[in-house]
């Protein structure tokens, strides 16, 4: 994004980069066919649920004036318009939870002035958004949104961990109370007496633990060995949603033997109760609002406006990090003008506003990265078995490959072509083509296994489109209508989801994967690099990588800490803004500038995996143990972004042919100078076997591959 404070041109820019892809936003969703309800399905369960929980915390905070009626709406309304009208459509808007906690704050004071009470709140909060929403327009106009260039990682992901903590700490809270009386409860009805009280707390436990476990392993269906491919993958799109109808069935199982309360389920009276309609027409009322207080909203307005333009700006970056390789351009300053008059919208017609959301906005791109990774491999899959039944050599069949997933990348006019490519053939591959003779002769599935390698072959794309976020608003929308259906879910099941949000979010957070990186057995750490990896594991000390991590975690829980304060809490955005200069003139101080780089890089780049079937002088006999070798730290691997890539570290034995030293291999394309890290031995606490080089040959030394030339190009080469 084009670093830029002149009036409107951020806008300008942002209008004309998506407009000129605004047609293939749309024929690129339809064209996925009924396989984009897999990534809408999951994404509507992750903005649907929480907004229901929330709007339940409202109902109990404003005395029955907002109900999961209105946060429903709202979050339905200002995702339909910014689906149809909005720059960045992976963006996913909803009612949050400081919004939440900003409209409490708002009843309470309005509650003590006689001047406002209960029947002004409505239309006071209709002045406060339009205070919003002028400071909004403003900020957009102005181009502030320039300034989250200077936001780098160290800020995004340590924003999106305290998100993740705010999500596990509703859930946890969220258990506590099944144990106690609800709020405005008669404590004389049966299901509260100590006995029963107790029963609901741990069959609560049980629903929502076992909708967390079975939902997590769901997700992970497709590297499953037990079903069909088609079962795997059904489970694997749609299993979250179907285990919340399962666990809520399973509640109805002690139906008739203990109270009709337990378990809790959720309240929220129905769209067409009496009174929870009169709030659609407070623009009526605004002007009721004594003057002082028109103005006087203009102070909590300056709050609002500061969340929202960080939470939205920030949850758009989180969805359009470098790693996902989006090929759209970013509209930071025209969605936050959108959002202005979604606000004033939202005031106008007295329901809570909408903006966009962390963790299900990053959510979204992952679930759209997994739809994209299944279209190319089908496609892939059927290119490589016809070129194997045409009797194929290894390099014409990963030409046919690239040559077919060429054409399935559909650059617009005024792109360049896509940078991305397949990724190389692996060594062993390579090596069993060679030991069976030429690498030109027929290859078949012994050699290439096509199921398993072409996985290893695709890099991380997004199907990038309209379509998802659009069907997801829709279907919040028809849960208003659904309302007596949902009140059928348990709240402990409500309270296993946000679980799981919490701990989907965590895959592909570097802090994340540092912080596993601090707990691992130092034994152990050489085992990061047996896959693709972070480049700082190879060009930072792990002192310096364990003394930034610990800075990263004190920030964190201070900023978790300033959330229980009252109102204040709402400040805590603030602290994420004031890292900016912590990380352009402090640390600087404490860290050498090219680990910073490495440590909070504005890309981020991986390593190739290390092969560790080079031994060194002690090794052999280490390396014996196949069972030690198959502990492999899957969890802090960046490429498990879901289900995106289930990577395994590959085995190791200790016969057969040195790659290193095998002259076939050297035709291996990732056969680089990458193939040895200077910190193996430093992490395994050995010296290094070349302690003078960067591997075991230099890349001139190695041959040049025709794995990558298209097959009329090595017939060519042959000739």
């Amino acid at each position: 994004m084009e670093e830029t404070f002149v009036p409107f041109r951020g806008i300008k820019n942002d209008l004309h980069g998506r407009l000129l892809c605004y047609k293939q936003d749309w024929t690129g969703g339809f064209k996925a066919g009924f396989r984009i309800l897999a990534p809408t399905t999951y994404i509507f369960f992750a903005s649907a649920i929480p907004v229901i929980s929330f709007g339940e915390q409202l109902e109990r905070n404003t005395e029955g004036l907002l109900t999961a009626v209105q946060t429903l709406a709202s979050t339905a309304v200002c995702g339909i318009i910014h689906s149809i009208i909005g720059g960045q459509p992976l963006l996913i808007l909803g009612v949050a939870e400081p919004t939440v906690i900003m409209y409490t704050f708002l009843y309470n004071f309005a509650k003590q002035r006689p001047e406002l009470g209960h029947d002004l709140f409505l239309p006071w909060t209709g002045w406060v958004c339009v205070w919003t929403a002028a400071l909004l327009f403003l900020l957009a106009i102005l181009g502030a949104c320039s300034i989250i260039n200077r936001f780098t990682r160290v800020a995004g992901e340590l924003f999106g961990l305290l998100i993740a903590m705010l999500f596990m700490q509703q859930a946890i809270k969220g258990l506590v109370e099944e144990f106690r009386i609800p709020k405005r409860a008669n404590p004389d009805l049966p299901e509260y007496v100590p006995s029963w009280r107790f029963a609901n707390g741990m069959f609560a436990l049980v629903l929502s633990f076992g909708l967390l476990l079975t939902a997590l392993r769901s997700r992970k269906a497709r590297s499953w060995r037990y079903g069909s491919g088609w079962l795997r993958s059904l489970i694997a799109d749609y299993g979250v949603p179907l285990m919340v109808l399962v666990w809520t069935a399973i509640s109805y199982i002690p139906h008739g033997t203990v109270p009709t309360a337990i378990p809790r389920r959720l309240f929220s009276p129905n769209p067409w109760a009496p009174g929870s309609y009169e709030n659609w027409t407070v623009v009526k009322d605004m002007l009721n609002v004594p003057i002082l207080y028109i103005f006087g909203a203009f102070i909590p307005a300056t709050m609002i406006a500061v969340l929202y333009y960080f939470d939205h700006s920030v949850a758009s970056q989180l969805a359009q990090q470098k790693e996902f390789n989006l090929r759209k351009p970013p509209s930071f300053h025209y969605d936050l003008l959108l959002l202005g008059f979604l606000t004033l919208m939202c005031g106008l017609i007295g329901i809570p506003p909408s903006n966009g959301v962390i963790p299900q906005s990053p959510m979204h791109t992952k679930s759209l990265a997994t739809l994209k990774h299944q279209l190319l491999r089908n496609q892939l899959v059927a290119t490589a078995r016809q070129s194997m039944r045409k009797n194929s050599s290894l390099g014409q069949l990963y030409g046919n490959m690239q040559e077919a997933y060429q054409q399935m990348q559909t650059p617009l006019i005024y792109q360049e072509p896509s940078a991305q490519g397949l990724k190389e053939l692996k060594e062993s591959t390579v090596e069993l083509a060679s030991s069976m003779g030429n690498i030109n002769g027929p290859v078949d599935e012994t050699v290439f296994d096509v199921e398993k390698e072409i996985d290893d072959l695709l890099p991380v794309e997004v199907k990038e489109q309209r379509v998802s976020n659009l069907l997801q608003a829709f279907m919040v929308g028809g849960c208003v209508a659904a309302m007596p259906f949902l009140r059928r879910i348990p709240t402990s099941v409500l309270w296993g989801y946000f679980a799981f949000m919490a701990i989907e979010s965590l895959p592909g957070n570097q802090f994340w994967e540092r912080v596993l990186l601090l707990f691992t057995a130092p034994s152990r750490r050489y085992k990061v690099l047996e896959d693709y990896h972070a480049t700082f594991v190879e060009t930072v000390p792990f002192k310096t990588i364990a003394t930034f991590t610990i800075f990263q975690t004190v920030y964190l829980l201070i900023c978790f800490g300033l959330t229980w304060v009252p109102i204040a809490g709402l400040l805590f955005p603030l602290m994420i803004m004031l890292l900016v200069p912590v990380r352009q003139y402090i640390l600087p101080k404490f860290f050498k500038g090219v680990h910073l780089q490495d440590l909070d890089a504005a890309e981020y780049e991986e390593a190739p995996a290390i092969p560790f079937n080079i031994p060194t002088e002690g090794e052999m006999g280490a390396r014996a143990s196949s069972a030690e070798v198959g502990e492999i730290l899957d969890g802090i691997m960046t490429r498990s972004r879901g289900e995106i890539r289930h990577m395994c570290s590959p085995k190791v034995t200790s016969s057969g042919t040195t790659p290193a030293r095998d002259p076939k291999i050297l035709q291996s394309p990732r056969f680089s100078e990458k193939a040895y890290s200077p910190r193996v031995g430093e992490l395994r606490g050995e010296q290094s076997p070349r302690p003078g080089g960067r591997g075991p040959i230099s890349p001139s030394e190695a041959r040049s591959s025709k794995l990558g030339k298209s097959p009329s190009n090595i017939t060519t080469s042959n000739n």
